[in-house]
């Protein structure tokens, strides 16, 4: 059958597994001479990938990264051939480019304008900036476990990011039933052609890279296969696309073997390791405790069984390292070869240090080493994290496939709330801050306001939101002029408006607005509650009916006053000669930090200090002797068990008070382990009742 996006299954067999097949005969004897006048992507092996018509192709060069001696780790592990696949060099700054290049260029070709993705975040930034370059809208589905830097990439590509706190296998299971609610396009990851397919170019530029640096071209021709390839695995979409390229390129003659696969995974998600070290050909699913979260893949399915089988055909091996042993080769390489790596390329690095170490990997082999991805690249200036949707799956005692079955139907309904857009337009800012405001006291909608009608009508074609909230009378453009243009565009003439303005209207002014508006409101004779009311009406039924009752609007000055302000949470460092209570968070995802330091200072005069790595948490706790910490047990460079041991074992610590705050569902032994270290109470994140937490703070406090 004929490819194209959408095809999830075998029409014969209804399998969910599809694999791409080529004319082999023909690509051989078009490369057999070598690839040399071909360009320098990815999109020169063109004749073995999903695509047809060139024109259709989204590239931004991606593909032909450099394969670079590692001759510093050659030296400190004894062995003397190793290479580093350099992914970094990607225009996103991971492998994931080559996916989205070819996904996104498949999704244009079909003519399809709108994909919903589930990732655990380099795809995510990767399939924002490539659909950005392809006009297509994005719909990005992330973990509230992957870094904040990588939600405010994809969001600064202008992706629509939607942050669920749950496990990544909860979140592609929430992103599936958005996307079929909405009829939106659902990319299929390892399951799909364009993922696997645009993978194995990995395995014809090592070939041809090796050829040319190792290989005798008398003997080897223009290819060369290494012993190994090693690369830490997640979902395993790159070693199983890479594993097709070198098998591709072994059918067709040019290398002499298919090179085994060295699959690393973290210890806190490892099920491949797991199912591999039983002897079983299928791999059950785990629950990631890791905070190496683009690694937090707990069901890795089909792939597992495809690495499996492959390792008992060509040989291979699958190794866990912990996330200690990752941050610590993260250092080691940076300071060795000049590699700056994000972590999951570092639980690659640091298998390879095993697998050498332990005899598994010959001294006479060739390794290749995949380096996936470079450290975060965006500051947290650019993009603000409100831009990222908020989901939360709530908690029950009813489960399918490890989604919660009660707390699923609501979370999407909340999740249909965040992403209705509505734009609000005003010559007053205060005014429209005012609306914005309202609205969402009410409801979790997004907001925009823009305060002329020239930028409002901007806004409008570039967002195409739900709902238009308007003024009439504003410089420059009206609001009439504004109605007008929004008709004329078949994309906007439908979005309803409501007109919120302190002009008295004629009757000229009336027949103007005769069907152009949802309803009319006048500034100073309604109330605001009915407007909200209204406004979710409409959003809820569609347009609504013109309200004739028209009353108030209260004096935006007074609202203004009546505002809570909002307070300063970034300080990191307790100001000096303070009488305040001191207390060290020690968490290192920024957002939970932020959320739990508004908890404790909405009600107690606290001077807070946030701190995200566990030998920082030390040295803050040591200098600044505070009055309580608020502990996670999942922190990179040591776990909250390791902080807490530390200290009890210091006499001046011991008796500091101690909350864990964590995500990590405990066993009867770990929590015995923390009331061991004179724990006084734990919570778990997404159950934290606020009132009993602020209660046991201050009985810590007192």
């Amino acid at each position: 059958m004929d490819f194209y996006p959408g095809l999830y299954a075998c029409h014969a067999c209804k399998g969910a597994w599809l694999d791409a097949q080529y004319d082999y005969d023909y690509v051989a004897k078009s490369w057999q001479n070598g690839l040399e006048s071909k360009e320098n992507s990815l999109w020169r092996y063109l004749e073995l990938l999903p695509v047809v018509d060139t024109r259709k192709i989204v590239s931004m060069g991606e593909g032909r990264t450099s394969l670079i001696r590692a001759i510093k780790t050659e030296r400190r592990l004894g062995h003397p051939t190793i290479f580093i696949k350099d992914e970094r060099l990607s225009p996103t700054s991971s492998f994931k480019d080559r996916q989205a290049s070819v996904a996104v260029t498949a999704l244009t070709e079909a003519g399809i304008k709108e994909l919903v993705l589930a990732s655990t975040g380099n795809a995510a930034v990767a399939y924002a900036a490539y659909c950005a370059r392809a006009d297509i809208k994005a719909w990005i589905f992330l973990t509230s476990l992957v870094p904040a830097p990588k939600m405010r990439e994809a969001a600064l590509y202008g992706a629509e990011v939607v942050k669920v706190a749950a496990t990544y296998d909860e979140a592609k299971k929430v992103a599936a039933d958005f996307a079929k609610r909405r009829g939106i396009h659902l990319d299929q990851g390892a399951k799909a052609i364009p993922g696997k397919e645009s993978m194995k170019t990995i395995a014809y530029e090592i070939a041809e890279d090796l050829a040319y640096t190792l290989g005798d071209p008398a003997k080897n021709g223009a290819w060369r296969a290494p012993d190994w390839y090693i690369q830490a695995v997640s979902g395993g979409i790159g070693p199983v696309g890479i594993l097709k390229g070198f098998e591709e390129l072994f059918r067709m003659g040019f290398i002499d073997r298919v090179p085994k696969i060295g699959v690393v995974q973290v210890a806190g998600c490892a099920p491949m390791v797991r199912a591999f070290a039983a002897g079983k050909p299928k791999a059950d699913p785990v629950i990631p405790e890791t905070r190496i979260t683009v690694l937090s893949t707990g069901n890795p399915g089909m792939s597992y069984e495809i690495l499996y089988q492959a390792n008992k055909k060509y040989g291979g091996y699958m190794i866990a390292v912990t996330d200690k042993e990752a941050f610590t080769a993260m250092h080691v390489y940076a300071e060795t070869e000049g590699y700056s790596v994000e972590p999951a390329t570092s639980v690659a690095f640091a298998g390879l240090d095993k697998l050498v170490q332990q005899g598994i990997i010959k001294s006479d082999e060739i390794v290749v080493l995949s380096c996936s991805g470079h450290t975060f690249p965006v500051d947290k200036y650019i993009v603000d994290e409100e831009m990222v949707l908020d989901v939360r799956l709530e908690r029950s005692a009813k489960f399918t496939s490890g989604v919660p079955v009660d707390g699923l139907g609501e979370a999407l309904k909340r999740l249909d709330e965040q992403v209705t857009t509505i734009v609000v337009i005003d010559d007053n800012p205060m005014d429209s801050r005012l609306i914005r405001r309202l609205l969402q006291a009410k409801k979790p909608y997004r907001v925009f306001e823009a305060n002329n009608a020239v930028e409002g009508l901007e806004m409008i074609r570039e967002r195409l939101p739900d709902l238009v909230v308007s003024d009439l009378d504003m410089p420059g453009m009206d609001g009439f002029t504004l109605l007008e243009e929004l008709k004329k565009d078949p994309l906007t003439a439908n979005i309803p408006v409501i007109v919120v303005s302190a002009k008295d209207l004629t009757l000229d002014d009336k027949q103007r607005l005769e069907g152009q508006t949802s309803s009319i409101w006048l500034k100073g004779s309604f109330s605001t509650k009915d407007l909200v009311e209204h406004v979710v009406d409409t959003l809820s039924h569609g347009e609504g009916e013109a309200n004739s009752a028209l009353p108030i609007l209260p004096s935006p000055s007074e609202t203004e006053t009546a505002l809570p302000k909002t307070q300063d949470f970034e300080k990191s460092e307790f100001p000096p000669n303070t009488n305040n209570k001191k207390v060290v968070v020690v968490e290192d995802n920024p957002n939970d930090a932020r959320l739990i330091t508004r908890i404790l200072q909405a009600k107690l005069p606290l001077d807070i200090e946030q701190v995200q790595f566990g030998r920082e948490a030390m040295r803050v706790i040591k200098a600044r002797k505070p009055h309580l910490v608020v502990l996670d047990l999942m922190i990179p460079d040591m776990s909250g068990f390791e902080i807490l041991e530390q200290l009890q074992h210091d006499p001046e610590l011991d008796n500091i008070p101690v909350i864990v705050v964590t995500s990590k569902d405990l066993s009867e032994e770990e929590k015995q382990q923390l009331m061991a270290n004179h724990v006084f109470s734990t919570w778990q994140k997404g159950k934290i009742d606020r009132q009993k937490l602020m209660a046991d703070v201050e009985s810590q406090l007192k």
